[in-house]
């Protein structure tokens, strides 16, 4: 099972920076309207559209992944071994031993000293 938590964990680390990557390559809104004004930046490597459509597709893929990976971490997580024996957690807890009493006192204490035996007065 650790095997398979190790492999989840790798895979949900590499989607979200891959998916860090991606967000960060995308345009703004506010690019394409620099681009109307001469700006050139719209040409690049994918087309004139196709980075978008391109870079907004893989960041979708990437966010399902990310998003499988966390779930299937949180299920694995949340599995707990079977107890052998089928015995409840309380019944393989040890009994405490019973709190001792406190000692109760048999007289109540003795008056302190009246201030005539006091030394110094």
């Amino acid at each position: 099972m650790t095997v398979l938590s190790t492999l989840l964990m790798i895979v949900q680390v590499l989607s979200a920076l891959a998916m860090i990557g991606l967000v960060l390559m995308q345009h703004g809104k506010g690019a394409d309207a620099g681009a109307a004004f001469g700006g050139g930046a719209s040409a690049s490597l994918f087309g004139a559209t196709g980075g978008a459509n391109f870079l907004s597709r893989s960041t979708a893929v990437l966010a399902t992944v990310f998003l499988a990976s966390t779930l299937a971490l949180a299920f694995l997580g949340y599995q707990r071994p079977q107890a052998t024996g089928g015995s409840s957690v309380l019944e393989t807890v040890p009994a405490a031993p019973a709190p001792a009493s406190p000692a109760v006192p048999s007289a109540p204490p003795a008056d302190p000293a009246p201030a005539s035996q006091i030394p110094g007065r």
